[in-house]
């Protein structure tokens, strides 16, 4: 039995650590806020309750395995989980609507056509049907396998099939999501469908590679789902199961460096002096902290590193009256604007004096308000990382916060009559939370780009140091996060050659 530290208490962390335990080791989680979930946070305030992190939850067959794997009750006997219907509603700036039904191809191309008009639905499954072929590719050494040093080469190349006729994709110019976009959709709002994907999760549709694709292809074939109390529910469910597994955890334990003895770590060091020694150390950390805990521990194995990833905005509203019947879970008011947007979030224009894209969360939930003559909305939106824009300054957070509600009200009918208090939560506030650089909230791991869309490896250059949670492969997200905890575990128990799942 070894003794195992981990830094950090954020989702892949607590993955890890609960498959650790249940492997036969001590492990002790030290966290430096006063609770766990990291980025899966939740307010609560005068009987409204909100998710501060993710809404929805994608790929659940990750939380599912891992329930299965370190106790006897599942994951739906641990927490109530449905499938959001429909998927989500599309607005747009020239008034069209449309709603996408969850995980149903069929439904899928039968909304856009009515929508679009004919053909519009078919032109979206084919470009679905190719970006299968990248899941095919990529599922098994992206996801389910450790990242190792002679596989990141063949991840470099974009496995995905993109439409060649004459005069398009010139050799010399690399097939990114944006130009996927143009050239096969065409329709500006199928463009902007497809963008949106990559934009929730922080990622430049002029620059991702054309494998971004495998996004929409995820969520289209694997659903979109909600957790009974919102999605923090999922964050108590895994912290209980880890302390089912006698996990030992410490809050308000502030890490300040990791102790290595004979060339290996050998404990951590905590922000009141003490030493709490151990024999192995995993820890859930941004690049940033890791190395200042670590130095010279990440080395070349870090290779495809990101820098700091743009960041999530959101505001809480309160409203009063009653949620309308037939009200969509989940709706996406695409910006008028495009190019404005994507120069603000990713630094190549203004940073300010756009309109954003804006998720409005409006979920059909008791647990989430006073009573049924109320209702909890949230809004979110990507936006660039702090420091760019200083979102520590109150009438910058507020002046944004306005934007994302005078959006929100083409998909919330008089909202501003309704509004009885917001709340605000910036890259700042994120960025002081979880102590992630920036704010940025990291993007799943995607092949092409020549290795600059992958994360670093869960091996480290310093031996029995590990690397686990979204900032590390395969990347953020819920799901990537629950993959990186069972990679990480993976390595402990069966050792450095082990390959990944069987």
């Amino acid at each position: 039995m070894a003794r195992i530290a981990v830094i950090g208490a954020g989702m892949g962390a607590m993955a890890a650590a609960a498959r650790l335990a249940v492997a036969g080791h001590r492990v002790a989680v030290y966290e430096r806020a006063e609770t766990y979930g990291g980025g899966v946070g939740r307010l609560a305030r005068d009987g409204f309750v909100f998710d501060t992190g993710p809404g929805l939850l994608h790929l659940p067959a990750v939380y599912r395995d891992l329930f299965v794997k370190t106790g006897k009750e599942s994951l739906e006997q641990s927490l109530t989980l449905s499938q959001v219907e429909p998927a989500s509603r599309h607005l747009f700036a020239d008034g069209t609507d449309f709603s996408l039904p969850n995980a149903s191809r069929a439904g899928v191309v039968a909304a856009l056509d009515d929508a679009l008009g004919a053909g519009a639905g078919e032109t979206w499954s084919e470009l679905v049907n190719r970006a299968r072929e990248v899941w095919d590719a990529t599922r098994r050494p992206l996801l389910e396998e450790p990242l190792r040093a002679e596989r990141t080469e063949a991840l470099g190349s974009d496995p995905y099939p993109a439409v060649r006729r004459r005069g398009l994709f010139r050799r010399n110019a690399p097939v990114t999501l944006a130009s996927v976009a143009e050239r096969e959709l065409r329709d500006p709002r199928l463009m902007a469908l497809l963008e949106s994907h990559a934009l929730a999760y922080g990622l430049d549709p002029r620059s991702a590679p054309a494998s971004a694709t495998v996004l929409p292809y995820m969520e289209q074939t694997f659903g979109s789902w909600y957790v009974g109390g919102g999605l923090r529910g999922l964050a108590d469910a895994l912290y209980e199961r880890c302390v089912a597994r006698r996990v030992e955890f410490s809050f308000g334990a502030g890490v300040v460096g990791v102790v290595e003895k004979d060339g290996r770590a050998a404990g951590v060091r905590l922000a009141d002096g003490s030493v709490a020694e151990a024999d192995m150390v995993v820890a859930g950390v941004s690049p940033g902290r890791l190395a200042a805990l670590a130095p010279g521990a990440a080395g070349p194995s870090a290779a495809g590193a990101a820098p700091v990833p743009p960041g999530r905005f959101s505001v809480f509203l309160a409203l009063g009256g009653a949620r309308p019947e037939g009200t969509v879970h989940r709706t996406v008011v695409h910006a008028g604007d495009r190019a404005a947007e994507l120069a603000a979030v990713f630094g190549t224009g203004p940073a300010g004096g756009y309109g954003p894209t804006v998720t409005v969360l409006r979920p059909d939930d008791a647990a989430t308000r006073p009573d049924d003559g109320h209702e909890a909305v949230t809004l979110t939106a990507t936006v660039a990382r702090q420091g760019r824009v200083d979102w520590g300054e109150e009438r910058t957070a507020g002046a944004f916060a306005d934007r994302l509600v005078q959006a929100a009200e083409a998909a919330v009918p008089g909202l501003r009559e309704r509004l009885l208090w917001r709340e605000v939560r910036t890259p700042a506030d994120v960025e002081a939370a979880t102590g992630a650089e920036g704010g940025g909230v990291p993007a799943p791991v995607l092949a092409g780009g020549a290795g600059a869309f992958l994360r670093p490896g869960n091996l480290t250059d310093l031996p029995g140091l590990y690397r686990v949670g979204g900032f590390a492969h395969p990347g953020g997200g819920l799901a990537h996060a629950g993959m990186s905890g069972a990679l990480v575990a993976g390595l402990i128990v069966d050792g450095a050659d082990w390959r990944g799942s069987q």
